[in-house]
């Protein structure tokens, strides 16, 4: 069925309207228990001591960390309002390939947190820690602390969308997954200079596992690619 500009306009803005309500309502409900969740976040500095260096610090982190939480929790909703926007004038075969493809972004999202926060955190932090430490001794503002967690976090979870790229790009015949895996030597190349950008830090183990990680996501990308390929090589014969 088909509807006015202004119909589309209309549906865009109390889609949007929804979202951003969906994110104030997670923020504060977040807000509300930003105490345990600055814990949680605090938890791989094991007895590093954090310093509210000005007045007000923690109020500004408690505010950034329930935003980044809300939106966080918003997420999926999100994601269902832009589909039910887009999927009503999108082909057949557009929304065989948009609707897998976007959740498996916000399915790639969260376990790019979750590996920054099992794996590059620790890492990064046990490096930082031990460097130095006969020197001086290790106290941290919360805000700089908070600032390299959830950079650290968001930066990682926007690396593993490297994967739902790919596969956009083969369905849509732009790239084959042959001239993809040919292209390794820039891949990595590119994978260790934007490991150094997205990791906060800049200390070497960090931006090691990440450029292993991205690495690795790509060489996923490229045989889903090429699963994709070959299955729909057979459905067409």
């Amino acid at each position: 069925m088909e509807m006015p500009l202004v119909d589309h306009l209309e549906e865009l803005r109390q889609r949007v309207l929804s979202s951003l309500i969906a994110v104030v309502i997670s923020a504060g409900l977040s807000f509300a228990f930003v105490k345990p969740i600055v814990r949680f976040l605090e938890a791989p500095a094991k007895s590093i001591r954090f310093l509210q260096v000005a007045p007000g610090e923690f109020l500004f982190v408690s505010i950034k960390v329930a935003g980044y939480a809300g939106l966080t929790i918003a997420l999926p909703f999100i994601l269902y309002q832009g589909l039910a926007f887009a999927l009503p004038g999108l082909t057949q075969r557009e929304r065989r390939l948009i609707a897998p493809a976007v959740a498996g972004s916000a399915i790639l999202f969260i376990a790019g947190i979750g590996f920054a926060w099992w794996a590059l955190i620790p890492a990064a932090l046990n490096f930082l820690v031990s460097y130095g430490s006969d020197v001086v001794e290790p106290i941290w503002s919360i805000e700089r602390y908070m600032d390299f967690v959830i950079l650290l976090m968001v930066a990682t979870g926007l690396a593993f969308q490297i994967p739902v790229l790919q596969m956009l790009l083969g369905a849509l015949g732009l790239i084959q997954w042959q001239r993809m895996l040919s292209a390794w030597r820039w891949v990595l190349m590119a994978a260790a200079l934007a490991s150094a950008v997205l990791t906060p830090s800049t200390d070497p183990i960090t931006m090691m596992l990440l450029c292993a990680a991205i690495s690795a996501l790509f060489l996923i990308g490229v045989g889903l690619v090429a699963l994709t390929d070959q299955f729909s090589t057979n459905t067409t014969k």
